[in-house]
């Protein structure tokens, strides 16, 4: 038991130390930063869904959408849901503004919208 135990742990810490290396460029990591001070990482995580929808998932779902960004900003300013219900099971989204500024939340969405 104790090995299974040691191995499972030894999983999660690799999983943990490599999570950096899923999005691997200078700016990524600024903003995962800014996701983390934001508090998105509460709900969200780039290639698995935690509450919210893997932001790796949002990015395929709107590529070649033109009008997502605007979309998914205002989303992100006043919350919601509906969106992604079978992933959330119905957990809506909250308001992030003014918590977060304007500006940030367009660099996090731009993030998402570039990560496919």
């Amino acid at each position: 038991m104790k090995t299974q135990k040691k191995t499972y742990l030894g999983f999660v810490a690799a999983g943990i130390l490599a999570a950096p290396l899923l999005v691997s460029t200078p700016a990524a990591a600024d903003e995962l930063a800014l996701a983390k001070k934001s508090g998105c990482l509460a709900c969200h995580s780039v290639d698995k869904k935690i509450v919210g929808p893997a932001w790796r998932d949002v990015g395929k779902h709107y590529k070649g959408d033109a009008a997502a960004r605007d979309a998914l900003i205002a989303k992100v300013k006043t919350g919601g849901k509906g969106n992604w219900t079978k992933v959330t099971g119905g957990v809506p989204m909250p308001p992030y503004s003014p918590r977060v500024s304007d500006a940030d939340i367009a660099k996090l969405v731009d993030f998402v919208l570039s990560l496919q």
